[in-house]
């Protein structure tokens, strides 16, 4: 019911400023007695997760915290870990604005907020600063200005920084809203990257004494052969799990509503077949040897096990949570 009612007020006003007020929000009062609007309980369902233990198999995704200012929030509405980020190196602005746009109608968001965050130390210390103890992801990019030749000195950096941190790392390289990015998914330069990566992660790991998985982001926009190759990648460079999937760029779902010709990633439910097409194709061509968690298009108990039957063990849900609020987790953690 309060949910419903801060929808209501929310989506009347701008999307990004409906985004900010509801995280300035929950920072606010993540640790006072308001924070029952939005606390629940919810049963343990315990998930082995690359040697980690998650206390049910619903995550946040990244995207909603960049700057980890709401980890004490998030974590009492129940979510079995969160994931926080894109977090870049240095601080950057994004694009500008306006730059969310809401389609209701198909329960669905266009973005093109393009990795806008305060810096990877400013986010370590927002960390630091929590009192949450799950499993908590951390996802990391490049700035804008970097070109791709030195994108691998970007995540390098974050890496090192975000290290003793997180209980595991993504690698962000499917944004469509960063020019080029999505160019380091592919061929040589995806196995630059991910060897130059996985080289570092286990330096990090003999260095702190710690595993900390690391895990890369896909976009959905990928055909048969470039999942093939993506796929081939992945395995052969040691990484120890993929996410599938990030926005996409296609519009056919959505044609004819408010904003469907908006430049950004499009989320929600138009996402959801796509995505699960590819966690599907990931799932075969490993042979389910590659770890996966699920993300598009889950906005109910449905979609959450459509991905985990295809082929993901974890599930991370975004815009289907700004449509439904914290009772999409308990409903889908309750079903499963």
């Amino acid at each position: 019911m309060f949910y419903d009612l801060a929808r209501k007020y929310m989506f009347s006003k701008d999307a990004e400023w409906a985004h900010e007020f509801a995280l300035g929000n929950l920072r606010r009062f993540a640790n006072t007695p308001l924070s029952l609007a939005w606390s629940q309980s919810i049963l343990n369902k315990p998930v082995e997760f690359l040697g980690l233990e998650f206390k049910n198999p619903v995550g946040l995704a990244a995207g909603l915290d960049k700057n980890a200012e709401c980890i004490d929030a998030f974590a009492q509405m129940g979510f079995g870990f969160i994931e926080v980020g894109t977090v870049t190196p240095r601080p950057q602005a994004g694009n500008e604005k306006p730059r969310i746009f809401r389609l209701p109608e198909a329960n669905a968001i266009i973005n093109r907020m393009g990795f806008n965050n305060k810096g990877v130390d400013n986010l370590i210390n927002n960390v630091k600063a929590s009192h949450y103890k799950g499993i908590l992801g951390i996802n990391i990019g490049k700035n804008k200005d970097t070109p791709n030749e030195k994108g691998k000195d970007d995540y390098i950096h974050c890496m090192r920084k975000v290290f003793e941190h997180a209980s595991y790392i993504t690698v962000n390289i499917s944004s469509p809203n960063t020019p080029g990015l999505r160019d380091l998914q592919y061929g040589n330069a995806l196995d630059d990257l991910l060897e130059s990566l996985k080289a570092e992660q286990m330096d990090l790991t003999s260095k702190h004494h710690k595993n900390v998985p690391m895990l890369v982001k896909i976009a959905p926009d990928v055909d048969a052969i470039q999942i093939e190759q993506i796929a081939e990648s992945l395995v052969k460079n040691r990484i120890d799990g993929v996410i599938a999937t990030n926005t996409t760029l296609e519009r056919e779902s959505v044609k004819g509503l408010k904003f469907a010709d908006e430049a950004g990633g499009l989320s929600g439910h138009p996402v959801r077949s796509k995505s699960t097409h590819v966690v599907s194709e990931l799932k075969r061509i490993t042979k389910g040897n590659l770890p996966i968690i699920g993300v598009g298009g889950i906005d109910d108990a449905q979609s959450a096990k459509e991905k985990l039957v295809s082929g993901a063990s974890l599930v991370q849900v975004y815009t289907g949570f700004i449509y439904r609020g914290p009772q999409l987790v308990k409903q889908i953690v309750d079903a499963l």
